[in-house]
Parts: structure tokens; C-alpha cells; sequence
């Protein structure tokens, strides 16, 4: 074991390199599970995944004794992130976008897509021309709609429908999560970052009744965290 991370070396490796490690191995939570054309891997977190301990990181004080662990350190969401823009430069890149973000729990994440974007844009033979904008009912040519999570996808098929009556010339869509529910719509996001266990997340602008939205690291609520901030 490397002192200080108690995993063993194969399994910091794999984890490393987003590979599962071994069939019973529950250190390393991401796995490659496929290709998405033009976009790169999925990057998928299992059911089993344990967390990381919130020892590990630091956090508001305010939160101490209200989140169960770490599903995804702010750095992975950060490096992620810029990978989905280089997914989306590739992909739409010589385009002028109108990005729609879905308010509130959007905002941290697309904030931080459309920087990533604007950055490979200024260093690139492709120019991406991006104007951001909160979702409303008016005709848009090129559209990119920014989410912080799909679950069902119940919700953003409504919405899809609702921009698709003024006939776009295009609509993407950008979701920072996918949650694996028990009651999926069959939608997927054109763009995602990671897929996600069934479980009631909080930080990187997601809340729990307005609270959690300045947690960098996305977290597990714990049941002590739901009592506190119920409404």
C-alpha cells in the first residue's frame, strides 16, 4: 500500500488511467465503457463505488457532519470538463452558438464549459462564436442547452420540444451528470461528463434547498444533511 492513500499500486493505476483494475476491486470507480463517436470515452461511476473520505479534502466548515463522502473531487470535474469542451470544439467548432443554461444548479458548470471552450477557441485554427443566454422561448439558430444533471430525462425532452418549435438549425445538449435511475426515458445527452449511481448529490452549484451551491467537490448528502436543511 503508498502510505497516505491506502489503495494498492495497481488499483492508483487504474484509477489513474480510468480502467477498471480487477473484478473485485472497488478502489477504482471509473471505467471506460465504451466510445461515443466523436466524443470520446464515457466516463462512468459504479454502483459500488465507496466514495472518497472527506478527510481527504477540504470543504466549508458549515457542511462538517452533513455529507456521507466525495463522489467526484473538484479536480477530475475540472479536468472533465475541459475534456467535453475539446469534445465540443471538434464536433461544432466554426459555428455561432447560442448556449442555454438551465438555472440554478448550471450555472458553475456551464461557466466553466463555455471558458474551456472560449480558451481552445482563441488557440485554434476553428473559431467558435458563443453567446450565453437563460433559457426562453425564442427562435435561436444554433443551440447548445447547458444541465447540471439527467435523470429521466423526462424534463429536458420537454424542453427540447418546446426550441425545437422555432426550428433550429441545430440543439445539443451538455449535461454534467447522468443519473442511472430506475425510471429512465431512454434520452442521453449529446455530451456528458460522468454517469452517476442513483444518489442524492450535492456541490459544483447543485443544492439541497439552496445549500451546497459553494461545495467545489460533488458530494453525498447524508441523512443528517436532508434533516438540516429541510424545508
Amino acid at each position: 500500500m503508498i502510505p497516505g492513500i491506502g489503495l494498492p499500486p495497481r488499483c492508483l493505476e487504474a484509477l489513474r488511467m480510468r480502467q477498471p483494475c480487477h473484478s473485485s476491486c472497488r478502489a477504482a470507480p471509473f471505467s471506460v465503457v465504451g466510445k461515443i463517436p466523436s466524443f470520446g470515452s464515457e466516463f462512468w461511476i459504479s454502483d459500488n463505488w465507496p466514495g472518497y473520505s472527506l478527510d481527504l479534502f477540504t470543504y466549508p466548515q458549515h457542511y462538517y457532519g452533513d455529507l456521507e463522502y466525495v463522489l467526484i473531487p473538484h479536480g477530475i470535474i475540472v479536468d472533465r470538463t475541459e475534456r467535453l469542451a475539446k469534445d465540443i470544439m471538434q464536433d461544432i467548432g466554426d459555428n455561432d452558438i447560442v448556449v442555454l443554461c438551465v438555472l440554478k444548479g448550471g450555472y458553475k458548470f456551464c461557466a466553466d464549459l463555455v471558458e474551456h471552450i472560449k480558451n481552445l477557441s482563441r488557440n485554434s485554427e476553428r473559431f467558435i462564436s458563443m453567446k450565453v443566454d437563460f433559457v426562453r422561448l425564442k427562435s435561436y439558430h444554433n443551440v447548445l442547452i447547458v444541465e447540471d444533471i439527467v435523470g429521466t430525462g423526462r424534463t429536458m425532452k420537454v424542453l427540447l420540444n418546446n426550441i425545437e418549435k422555432y426550428k433550429p438549425k441545430m440543439i445539443k445538449v451538455a449535461s454534467l451528470l447522468v443519473k442511472r435511475t430506475s425510471r429512465p426515458d431512454g434520452y442521453r445527452p449529446d455530451y456528458y461528463g460522468f454517469e452517476i449511481p442513483d444518489l442524492f448529490v450535492v456541490g459544483y452549484a447543485l443544492d439541497y434547498n439552496e445549500h451546497f451551491r459553494d461545495l467545489n467537490h460533488i458530494c453525498v448528502i447524508n441523512d443528517h444533511g436532508k434533516a438540516k436543511y429541510r424545508v
